[in-house]
């Protein structure tokens, strides 16, 4: 039997799992491989160099896979920003409908999609930008704990209390993200109240990601513990690979009198992100990763993921329920 949410009957997926949009990540090749599973795959606009690349991918999306998915589009500060009305324009002109938001200040992007009739979720990792975002009108929210690989704001907040408060404050469906990877976790966001998970690094770790083979086998062999935050002192942090570059970061923020952009700017750049997952090495540059890096230990296809993730959820579930008997039962 499967597991029916808001978000299952809002998006027309049969199992609550998003797959994040994540940079150089979230390609044709994935999303379709999610969304056929059952779950929603994202494309990532800005791995994307221009709109007409995305409307591009858009199309070999649709040639991939007959099921929805969605188009994330994340702000990022930039002195040069990226034409995020022209990736929104392109994919709602091919058609997508499910949108997800990230980053500051999405509003233009949210009253737009709307007007086009499109479903938005829009991602947050405190309860006062959760209610942010529900007075700007998004169907449902990402709420992202301190767990999550990327960026987890700055108020380090687990899951589980951030989770809990939303379900009695957040007046709008939403989904949980951070340290999701199996059955388990996703029996478990469900009972905090929660309409379903959004997982990352669980899905980098699939026959159907685009990164190097050697990245994968990286993930496996890591735990929670190898990640690291970096750009703390400049307040955007970011949960990343603990690598040879991410730790000679740490070390140039740690200096007296702390660090600018500009020290870190060339170990940081997205160019050697990029080439991490092309060329195989984990030390040539910056890569993000969550904590849930503990709980994988294989590289599945994504229908073989999401089949297990959905069985073991249900049993979960299941098992829960059978706790509750009536007082004279409990008392034999």
């Amino acid at each position: 039997m499967p597991i029916v949410t808001s978000l299952t009957k809002m998006l027309g997926i049969r199992i609550p799992v998003v797959q994040g949009g994540m940079q150089w990540v979230g390609v044709p090749q994935l999303v379709a491989a999610v969304s056929n599973a059952g779950g929603l795959g994202v494309l990532t606009a800005l791995t994307q160099p221009n709109p007409e690349a995305l409307r591009v991918a858009i199309r070999e999306t649709r040639k991939l896979t007959d099921k929805p998915f969605g188009v994330n589009i994340t702000l990022l500060p930039s002195i040069n920003p990226p034409d995020y009305a022209g990736y929104a324009k392109v994919a709602v002109e091919e058609g997508v409908r499910i949108f997800e938001t990230a980053g500051n200040n999405p509003k233009k992007l949210v009253e737009y999609f709307k007007a086009n009739g499109c479903k938005v979720i829009h991602k947050c990792t405190t309860i006062r930008h959760a209610k942010a975002g529900a007075r700007m009108g998004v169907d449902a929210l990402s709420i992202d704990g301190f767990e999550c690989a990327g960026h987890p704001g700055e108020e380090d907040i687990g899951g589980l209390v951030l989770l809990a408060r939303a379900a009695s404050e957040i007046g709008i469906p939403y989904i949980a993200s951070g340290g999701i990877a199996n059955g388990r976790g996703l029996a478990a966001v469900l009972a905090l109240g929660a309409v379903g998970a959004n997982m990352g690094t669980r899905f980098m770790c699939t026959v159907e990601s685009p990164i190097h083979q050697n990245i994968k086998e990286k993930i496996v062999a890591s735990n929670e513990q190898d990640t690291v935050h970096i750009f703390r002192t400049l307040h955007n942090t970011a949960r990343v690979y603990k690598n040879k570059i991410s730790q000679e970061v740490v070390a140039i923020e740690s200096r007296p009198g702390g660090a600018k952009f500009e020290d870190v700017r060339e170990l940081v750049s997205g160019a050697r992100g990029r080439k991490v997952y092309e060329l195989g090495d984990p030390d040539y540059g910056i890569w993000t990763a969550g904590i849930g890096m503990g709980l994988i230990h294989d590289i599945p296809t994504c229908k073989d993921l999401l089949t297990t993730i959905e069985r073991d959820a249900e049993e979960i579930i299941r098992g829960l329920g059978q706790m509750v008997v009536p007082e004279r039962q409990a008392k034999l």
